[in-house]
């Protein structure tokens, strides 16, 4: 265990939720009160109660989304040739934090035949640059999608990323590539980013043939293969002890239930314990709940469809942004943000009685502090 991980995973008992506390002693967990509207976590020189102690660390977002499908229903809907139109009412919101890391559904190359018939999904090859201009700055790759035209177009996408402004992972012309993460520095702390695939579809990287990094689980590829799973884990042991925070996204679970899988908290937890501080799955298209772990990672096992044409159901059509707030290494602070999409498929934030319906549905089945009492 690296003096960090043991750092964190020290500490006494957690405050009520009526303790006033110093904002060292906080975890991932916390709600917290802003007063005279200043937030005691992002402007901790301008909140108007202070103790005497150490000056707070400089303070880091990171902002998570679901996943990102721009093609078929999505892009007939626009009336525009930007690739990433639907995204621009949201840009705002995507480009107010330090980090904007999202799943990206669709290969950028139609090179061969569809290989999950009118389940296919591309777009155009420029959307890296539209997205980065929009604040992204990484995608996954590691999904039931970035095979859909075959090894040639999973390559031409892989190669649309450089020189962009966005970077990928998850996804490359042999396991060791596929497994390489994405490492990107805020504030002078080093975050590491890695996702993997159980779902199947998209072939699985080898040590001679490209694919998505990948760990065969249920419910869609089998029992849990301990093996995949073993050289995963020892993925994010290698990151770890290279970058300040690791952030792992798995792509896993069963579709259209607010419900995570027993699997899914099993390898969660494994993943927390070999190294990540922050994991985001996805694939489940409707929002699931949240777990906050003893070391103070956090485990999130559905974001829902950030965009996407899923017009069939209501659950497809909304969702939450995840942004997680850091002091140095530590993270003090989760935050959900929830959206709908319009006729046009474009995602915006909602408050209200219909903001408050969709993170029902995500504390409800979430479990520890995260749940409500």
């Amino acid at each position: 265990m690296t003096e960090r991980r043991a750092r964190r995973m020290a500490g006494g008992g957690r405050p009520t939720w009526a303790d006033a506390v110093p904002a060292s002693e906080l975890d991932g967990s916390a709600a917290l009160a802003t007063v005279a509207g200043v937030d005691p976590l992002l402007d901790p020189e301008g909140y108007p109660l202070q103790v005497r102690g150490p000056a707070p660390e400089q303070t880091t977002t990171v902002r998570v989304v679901g996943d990102i499908m721009l093609g078929r229903g999505v892009a007939a809907a626009q009336d525009s040739d930007d690739p990433a139109a639907a995204l621009r009412p949201l840009g705002r919101h995507l480009r107010g934090a330090d980090l904007t890391i999202g799943n990206l559904e669709s290969t950028l190359s139609t090179a061969g035949p569809p290989t999950q018939g009118d389940d296919s999904f591309s777009t155009l090859p420029t959307l890296p640059g539209a997205l980065a201009d929009l604040g992204v700055d990484a995608v996954s790759l590691a999904n039931n999608h970035a095979g859909d035209f075959g090894e040639t177009a999973l390559l031409e996408t892989v190669d649309r990323f450089p020189g962009t402004g966005l970077r990928a992972f998850g996804a490359g012309r042999d396991r060791a590539a596929a497994s390489r993460p994405v490492v990107l520095t805020r504030h002078g702390v080093r975050f590491g980013f890695v996702g993997f695939n159980s779902i199947g579809e998209t072939p699985a990287a080898t040590s001679t043939s490209p694919g998505a990094l990948s760990v065969r689980m249920p419910p869609r590829t089998g029992p849990l293969d301990r093996a995949d799973l073993a050289y995963v884990l020892g993925v994010i042991r290698r990151l770890e002890r290279k970058v300040d925070v690791v952030v792992a996204l798995p792509h896993w679970g069963t579709q259209y239930t607010h419900v995570a899988g027993p699997v899914q908290a099993l390898v969660g937890r494994r993943l927390v314990a070999a190294g990540a501080d922050l994991v985001v799955g996805g694939h489940p298209h409707w929002v699931q709940g949240l777990e906050h772990l003893d070391s103070g990672a956090v485990l999130v096992h559905s974001l829902g469809n950030l965009v996407f044409d899923m017009d069939f159901m209501e659950q497809t059509m909304e969702g939450v942004t995840l942004t997680a707030t850091f002091w140095g290494d530590r993270l003090m602070r989760v935050e959900l943000a929830p959206y709908r999409m319009g006729p046009r498929f474009a995602p915006r934030l909602v408050s209200g009685p219909v903001g408050a319906g969709i993170l029902a549905d995500v504390w409800r089945n979430s479990t520890g502090p995260f749940r409500p009492r």
